[in-house]
């Protein structure tokens, strides 16, 4: 990916899942951009646009009798995953203020008292 000279593609970009089918003649490439909905979808154009280029340098440095036809595929489980995580951080943080709320104190098992782990 590094020595793809084609503007469109994204430097932060990772191949995350790479399956092959069973004859070796294709295989999809999931792709995943650190960036909006837009820099995938140029990043995905670009790699299109260079599919025999990359099919060129995978035979050279994979030894198959076939090389397999690339399709390439967004991955938005990263950013899926990222967004996860901040919602469930917005909902412990929304309940450890209602229980502060509620009770007045602090809770006791929260980040600012109770037992060390």
């Amino acid at each position: 990916m590094r020595e793809l000279k084609d503007p469109r593609v994204d430097p932060m970009t990772s191949v995350t899942k790479v399956e092959v089918a069973p004859d070796l003649k294709t295989c999809k490439a999931y792709i995943s951009v650190l960036g909006n909905a837009h820099a995938l979808g140029s990043t995905i154009e670009g790699l299109e646009s260079a599919e025999g280029y990359i099919r060129r340098e995978l035979a050279r440095s994979v030894n198959l009798r076939n090389t397999p036809t690339v399709r390439f595929i967004a991955d938005d489980s990263i950013a899926y995953g990222v967004g996860m995580s901040k919602r469930i951080d917005e909902v412990i943080a929304q309940d450890e203020s209602r229980h502060v709320a509620d009770s007045g104190e602090p809770d006791p098992d929260g980040p600012e008292g109770g037992e060390e782990v």
